[in-house]
């Protein structure tokens, strides 16, 4: 079994590979339109794959909720699994490896952005967008957090009545302990993704992917 997915083109040959991830109940065409906002010059491959379940109340899901937080294991670890297959078969089909990768999504897309970036034994992208989410806590899975880290930016809104702010908040001063580099942000939106940070986040993905695309500083 494969993820259905969308495309969207670089504007030549792709530098890099913008992987976005959507939330719960909702589907690849959601986060679509993003990439335009992130990656701007259309200088990477940007893809949206769906998640695999579909599931009440409808739309595609990544796993199922049974406590915010706490990811329910058995199918967790399939999608987990699905999910590392799929990239994996991208990066070897583009021939642009992790190393030139920025992953992100929103809520369940989010959750499943800490999970594939930092699992265990996985190689760790260029940079890690956080939306609305959380650092899951499955039994039997713990995150890599040996150095060294990618980048991570994190976003959160402090209205979120659905997964509040202080997952967000936990999120940062775990990777910020571990040694990483985060940018965070907050702003007064409930489960939402603020335009705003958005715009700081483009020329933030150039800078995390520069060194590797180009060599230079």
């Amino acid at each position: 079994m494969t993820l259905q997915h969308r495309a969207r083109p670089a504007e030549r040959e792709p530098e890099g590979l913008l992987v976005l991830l959507h939330g719960r109940g909702a589907d690849e065409h959601d986060l679509f339109p993003l990439l335009d906002l992130l990656d701007p010059e259309r200088k990477l491959l940007g893809l949206t794959p769906r998640g695999p379940l579909a599931l009440p109340p409808g739309g595609a899901h990544w796993y199922v909720v049974r406590q915010v937080g706490y990811p329910d294991p058995e199918t967790f670890f399939p999608t987990y699994g699905l999910l590392c297959e799929w990239l994996d078969g991208v990066f070897e089909e583009t021939g642009i490896g992790p190393d030139r990768t920025v992953l992100g999504g929103f809520s369940q897309g989010s959750v499943m952005t800490y999970a594939v970036g930092l699992g265990p034994g996985r190689p760790k992208p260029a940079a890690l967008i956080a939306l609305s989410g959380f650092i899951p806590t499955v039994d039997g899975f713990e995150l890599d957090l040996e150095q060294p880290l990618p980048p991570v930016a994190i976003g959160h809104g402090t209205q979120d009545p659905i997964i509040t702010v202080d997952f967000g908040r936990r999120a940062k001063e775990s990777l910020e302990a571990a040694g990483a580099n985060v940018l965070y942000r907050e702003y007064p939106l409930p489960h939402a993704v603020d335009l705003g940070f958005l715009q700081e986040l483009a020329p933030w993905i150039r800078a995390a992917l520069y060194d590797r695309v180009t060599g230079e500083r």
